[in-house]
């Protein structure tokens, strides 16, 4: 999986990046507790990251992006 922190893939031809990119965003509060963190500090982090994936798809000529970001079940998880 490439991720866009170290991501160095780069596209030969037009033809060769996708149009539509799909991310499902998840794990936030398990990044911040694993740090020692708050949940919401997962969430600031993953505000950069979706920062991030807007423009190296701005970057690349990447038409679409599609980020499911909630789900049904985060209504039960706490917030902090």
């Amino acid at each position: 999986m490439t991720t866009l922190e170290n991501s160095e893939e780069r596209y030969e031809t037009k033809s060769q990046v996708p149009r539509h990119v799909g991310i499902i965003m998840d794990g936030n509060g398990r990044w911040a507790k694993a740090r020692g963190l708050k949940r919401y500090e997962g969430h600031k982090k993953g505000i950069e990251s979706v920062r991030a994936a807007v423009r190296y798809a701005d970057e690349n000529g990447i038409s679409y992006l599609s980020l499911f970001s909630f789900s049904s079940e985060n209504w039960s998880r706490p917030f902090q």
